[in-house]
């Protein structure tokens, strides 16, 4: 640890303080700041010669130019991680806020955790089991993969994200999940701590809470700390991760809210020009290593401004990401739930996760059917808007009606009916089997003859459908 103390501050800029003169200093560097016998601590994120920018963690409310002492740490901020700290809840920057006191540390890491290396990096397999049809059968998660949900304000993602963490399972295998929140208000924070403890999960969770009135600084520092407990679970103790986090349109306004502090240069929709990178630099840590039994799989979910995709968050997420799920709000308003779109959503490693080794041998030629048809209701609905129902074709109104089974009876679930993948795959058949034989053009003749009019056709007894 570095002793020197400096005396005295430059600048105070909102959660920003500005030292001159110092020596030796690093970038991510801990820093102690003491003022009237209270210290708080924060973290160097610019150096500009002998110039310091550091971050303060508490706020910088009530710290003076004058009598402000500093004192460099010499190490980065660091979490500390052991087994113990599964079933325990954290703040933004790593310290128990659930009342059980400290960990007792097997080690202490560094936060600002790397990427995984290429050519370290196994082939993302196995899938994960959510009892969701609308992921498992449609947007397969895979063990090691990265898949975020873009929703919107006021949809029901946080319900999504509790009865993912509560019904998430890897087939055969020690799991945990991580769960970070960002920027989350009270009373969200009290309902994702009620379901865990409620459906039993909480013993195998790891919860970060940065709420809407902390420090925005924690939102920074949330899910690196998230993470940093994910490798370790998996690294140390072969544990398939799940981490989720939310919301990641949060994480990126406080950065953005930091780039201006700073006074740099704003690209798109004032978001600083190294988003992609800052937000590559948190994804990328997924993954599963060779020869290491355990992975780290993402779920992160943005809230889209205004639903648009093409905003800065959802976009870049987009290119950095393997696919994603989209929330509709057109479906939400129909009280379906969840009000996934199906043909905006898409899994890209879905296609070596599932089949007769993960899921089952249909699974593949039953999504794709699924998706031609469901794109086919898309078309005799936007015909239907126009001409009206009544004028369409005969197949046009059976397309019609297999759209409104499908959502009513394939997407719509309760918040405590966790499916297997035999009962997706079989609900997904029921409902081919509404539709001619000549109309299911995606089917293995084989497969078709073995499957088709040996089910029994659903009735529609959802009370969400009008």
């Amino acid at each position: 640890m570095n002793n020197i103390e400096y005396i005295g501050l430059s600048q105070i800029n909102g959660p920003l303080i500005v030292i001159d003169g110092i020596e030796n200093d690093c970038y991510e560097e801990l820093v102690e700041i003491i003022s009237k016998d209270e210290k708080r601590l924060g973290r160097i994120i610019q150096i500009e010669g002998n110039r310091a920018v550091i971050q303060v963690f508490e706020g910088t409310n009530g710290l003076s130019l004058n009598n402000t002492r500093t004192r460099l740490l010499g190490e980065p901020m660091k979490f500390a991680v052991s087994r113990d700290i599964l079933g325990r809840i954290f703040d933004g920057v790593g310290r128990p806020i659930d009342g059980y006191g400290e960990i007792f540390a097997e080690a202490k890491l560094d936060i600002n955790g790397s990427s995984i290396n290429p050519v370290s990096r196994d082939y993302p397999r196995d899938y994960i089991r959510t009892g969701i049809s609308s992921i498992d059968g449609l947007a397969t998660l895979i063990k090691g993969q990265k898949l975020p949900i873009f929703s919107g304000s006021g949809m029901s993602h946080n319900e999504l994200a509790a009865q993912i963490v509560s019904q998430a399972n890897v087939e055969g295998s020690d799991y945990a999940i991580i769960f970070a929140a960002m920027g989350v208000k009270n009373d969200v924070a009290q309902y994702f701590r009620r379901s865990f403890e409620e459906t039993g999960v909480l013993s195998r969770v790891v919860m970060f809470m940065n709420l809407a009135n902390d420090p925005i600084i924690e939102r920074i520092t949330a899910p690196r700390c998230a993470l940093t407990a994910a490798e370790f679970l998996a690294a140390q103790y072969g544990m398939d991760v799940l981490v989720i986090m939310t919301d990641m349109t949060s994480y990126a306004e406080a950065l953005r809210e930091f780039s201006s502090a700073k006074g740099e240069i704003p690209g798109r929709k004032g978001y600083p020009g190294y988003l992609y990178s800052d937000l590559a630099s948190l994804y990328e840590r997924a993954g599963k290593i060779k020869n290491i039994n355990g992975s780290v799989t993402q779920i992160p979910i943005l809230t889209m401004p205004n639903d648009d995709i093409t905003h800065p968050v959802p976009d870049l997420t987009g290119y950095i990401t393997e696919g994603q799920i989209v929330l509709s709000r057109s479906l939400e308003q129909k009280g379906i739930y969840p009000s996934v779109s199906v043909l905006l959503s898409l899994s890209r490693l879905m296609k070596d996760g599932i089949g007769t080794k993960y899921t089952r041998e249909d699974h593949s030629a039953v999504s794709n059917q699924l998706y031609s048809s469901y794109a086919k209701v898309e078309d005799a609905r936007s015909l239907a808007s126009v001409i009206g129902e009544e004028d369409l074709s005969p197949i046009d109104k059976l397309y019609i009606e297999f759209g409104r089974k499908f959502d009513s009876i394939f997407l719509n679930q309760s918040k405590s009916d966790n499916r297997t993948i035999d009962t997706t795959l079989d609900l997904g058949w029921q409902l081919l089997s509404l539709l001619p034989k000549e109309e299911l053009d995606r089917l293995d003749p084989k497969l078709l003859e073995q499957k088709y009019g040996k089910v029994n056709v659903i009735e529609d007894n959802t009370d969400s459908m009008n």
